[in-house]
């Protein structure tokens, strides 16, 4: 337990997608008046050094985010080329950076915090497990100097979730993004979900996955989609695969070893995502697959219902 962290991993595709989604949620949220609630279950470190020890054995943000950077650079004329979404999530990358030279990256609570409102009284509850990890958020976050609009809590985020739903202020955004290190973390997926809609059904619910060979990877967007029938709400999947190349033997997550290629999918599901969600992916895909595609089985997935 503990083993994975996501350090190895900071920028890569997975990153991308996810983080371009969270972005493009929390723009059309944050234009209404009324304060909002963000919770990250699982945070992580908040911020990852690119030239790190741990991102430096991962080298994973080379074919991510620094490779949709070379191809689009926000600094530049080719920035106007991109797709909207993918265009915010490189400018709000660059800047936690100086220059064009990527040395920071910024996981999902410093993504949320940049764009919260401190004159609404927005706010930002992370929880996060893993000892060294969860020590380094509560530094990352302190230095914000954000006061109370973020809290830490060294807590399984599962659990901290319940008793903050509903929020007083009857909105919320809810990320769900463990490590999956075990198999059961896809059933508490599934049972958090379903419990969180039960206590806020109008909270707008954020589920990353790996897509790797485990039938509880298939299952899950199953499950998730089922629930949200079942609560009568809209939802939206989307997946990116950029494909195998051939290479040495690499670790994707705990448990999984993968002969030339890390993990090369992933997807997001979203439960009472906003309307302007599926057009926004519907022009970033496309171009994410150009530019991250590397191999057989490359392509992409967008559904809603």
């Amino acid at each position: 337990m503990y083993s994975y962290r996501h350090g190895f991993h900071a920028g890569n595709h997975a990153d991308v997608l996810k983080h371009s989604v969270l972005i493009a949620i929390l723009r059309h949220l944050l234009q209404k008046e009324g304060a909002l609630t963000v919770v990250d279950t699982h945070a992580g470190a908040g911020l990852y050094r690119l030239d790190g020890d741990l991102s430096e054995k991962g080298g994973e943000a080379v074919d991510g985010v620094l490779k949709l950077f070379a191809k689009f650079s926000p600094l530049g004329t080719h920035g106007k080329a991109l797709a909207p979404a993918l265009l915010d999530y490189l400018e709000l990358v660059q800047s936690f950076n100086n220059g064009a030279k990527f040395k920071v990256y910024p996981g999902s609570p410093f993504v949320a915090q940049s764009l919260l409102r401190q004159e609404a009284r927005d706010k930002l509850k992370l929880f996060e497990m893993h000892p060294t990890d969860s020590q380094a958020l509560a530094g990352n976050i302190a230095q914000l100097g954000a006061g109370r609009q973020v809290a830490v809590a060294r807590q399984d985020g599962f659990e901290g979730l319940k008793a903050l739903l509903p929020p007083p202020n009857r909105r919320a955004l809810v990320l769900i993004d463990p490590s999956y290190e075990i198999k059961n973390d896809y059933a508490k997926v599934s049972a958090c979900v379903q419990d969180s809609l039960l206590r806020f059904p109008t909270g707008v619910y954020a589920i990353w996955y790996p897509v790797i060979p485990r039938p509880e990877a298939h299952e899950l967007p199953r499950r998730l989609k089922s629930l949200a029938l079942k609560a009568a709400k809209p939802w939206l999947h989307a997946t990116l695969n950029i494909g195998h190349v051939e290479g040495p033997v690499s670790v994707t997550l705990p448990g999984e070893r993968k002969a030339g290629h890390g993990l090369s999918a992933s997807g997001m599901f979203i439960i009472n995502p906003p309307h302007t969600l599926k057009p926004a992916l519907a022009l970033a895909l496309p171009q994410l697959l150009q530019v991250l595609g590397r191999g057989a089985g490359k392509g992409y997935t967008l559904d809603a219902g």
